[in-house]
């Protein structure tokens, strides 16, 4: 029996598809019912993740868990303590379903943690390893980050072993926030102001990311371990932008507007933080998940583009 997390969210409900697919025993845990398409999981609401929640009924028979629940990264948090926020799920509901799992039998842990650990942005040709020292910015990050801590802790002291995996941008059917925006100008022919843009930035497809999380849960290899996941290409966001219209039987129209001009306007309107992700480089290196794992992207950017666009048919 594996206990997916955060079932009904956009990592969750793929991977429990594709465990039911398997032909796995899968038990789900989530705030709302299931969806249709994954009838043949157990179902287990559970109202909130925090440090008191009782997985004892969850966690019977259970085995492996993937543990994708989280209070995810909020843009425009008006919190008073975003940290606090964050860590009273992020991390103390993590743990406190960790402690329960391995008291439970629960043999391995993985963990859908994020390339925020890492860090926010890299220099042009110079990804990301598993094994960089972390340097986490936001409260998000940090979150992440004391969580991972939190888990290498338990691991030691109880056996469980525990698998994390970071990924960056993951996009897919179904995907929201500024990927689907992105995805509506380009599908509505707005010129953007982005022709000029040379930076590299990893993502990962959402049936990338589940690939590697069900390899991660079977793999003796993994154990113990931290993987970066992506696509295994890099590119600028003109380029994404470029492929995106592609997928969709469509043409980008592009403003040659330079990266350091969008940077400055962008700052003057209290956007910065928008204009590095459009225009800055996240990397990540992958080596170490296709060595250990012997783990291939079964996905290109391309397909896994063109599944991204089928929610904009729908």
């Amino acid at each position: 029996m594996i206990l997916v997390t955060g079932s009904s969210g956009f990592v969750g409900s793929a991977l429990i598809k594709r465990l039911l697919n398997d032909g796995l025993e899968v038990r789900a845990s989530a705030r709302s019912c299931l969806s249709a398409e994954h009838k043949g999981a157990q179902y287990h609401q559970i109202d909130d993740l925090t440090s008191t929640t009782d997985w004892t009924v969850a966690l019977n028979r259970v085995q492996a868990v993937v543990h994708c629940a989280a209070r995810v990264h909020v843009m425009q948090d008006d919190s008073t303590d975003p940290l606090q926020v964050y860590r009273e799920v992020n991390v103390h509901g993590t743990l406190n379903l960790a402690r329960q799992a391995a008291e439970a039998g629960v043999c391995r842990f993985v963990f859908v943690s994020s390339i925020k650990v890492n860090g926010e942005a890299t220099q042009l040709g110079q990804p990301f390893t598993a094994d960089d020292v972390p340097s986490p910015l936001d409260p998000y990050g940090v979150s992440k980050q004391e969580a991972e801590q939190g888990l290498r802790v338990i691991e030691a002291q109880t056996g469980m072993r525990v698998v994390i995996v970071r990924p960056p941008l993951v996009y897919g059917l179904g995907v929201k926030a500024n990927f689907a925006s992105m995805m509506r100008w380009v599908s509505r022919g707005i010129p953007l102001p982005l022709g000029c843009i040379h930076n590299a930035r990893s993502m990962v497809a959402l049936g990338n990311l589940v690939d590697l999380l069900v390899t991660c849960l079977k793999h003796p290899a993994a154990a113990g371990q931290t993987f970066l996941v992506s696509d295994g290409e890099d590119v600028s966001t003109t380029e994404l932008l470029r492929r995106t219209a592609r997928a969709m039987g469509k043409r980008a129209l592009f403003l040659p507007v330079p990266a350091s001009w969008l940077e400055v306007v962008a700052s003057l309107l209290g956007k910065r933080a928008m204009a590095q992700r459009l225009c800055g480089s996240l990397q990540v290196n992958i080596d170490k998940t296709r060595s250990m794992l012997g783990w291939v992207p079964p996905l290109t950017l391309d397909q896994g583009l063109k599944k991204a666009v089928e929610g904009l048919k729908r």
